[in-house]
């Protein structure tokens, strides 16, 4: 009889699916604003590139952490998130994207934002599991609110 073992790999990270929907969304990025040609625009190219690249990297960082700390990588990624948001509106409403592009951009946001938040909660049972009362009203202080 063969076993049935689940391969993981040695980074924690890359077992995770949202760690490879951020990596996805920098790839679709890139190629979304290399088509951008107006000069004027490389800061928010810029800019753009760097908060979906962003994402990825909180959630790596934060995988190597303690779960408290974890947590707030992932927030943090969700920050990246919602600056992505902005950033992508922005070149809709400057006639960079098409509806199509906005459209696209705003879902895998959308997913990777309730993807994350998921995560979080996730891992905010176990820590509370895992902690005195007072180490919970810690976490908690950082409450995760999204607008």
């Amino acid at each position: 009889m063969e076993s049935a073992e689940k391969t993981t790999t040695f980074f924690r990270f890359e077992d995770l699916r949202i760690y490879h929907k951020a990596i996805d969304y920098v790839g679709w990025i890139y190629s979304s604003t290399n088509s951008i040609e107006d000069p004027s625009q490389d800061n928010l190219i810029t800019r753009l590139n760097s908060a979906a690249r962003d994402i990825a990297m909180n959630i790596a960082e934060g995988s190597a952490r303690n779960k408290s700390q974890f947590i707030y990588y992932l927030k943090m990624a969700k920050s990246s998130i919602r600056e992505c948001l902005v950033y992508s509106t922005v070149a809709f409403n400057l006639n960079y994207w098409n509806e199509e592009q906005r459209d696209y951009s705003r879902t895998q946001l959308m997913e990777m934002t309730k993807m994350i938040g998921a995560l979080i909660s996730s891992l905010q049972r176990g820590t509370r599991r895992d902690t005195s009362p007072d180490e919970e009203r810690n976490d908690d202080a950082g409450n995760d609110t999204d607008y």
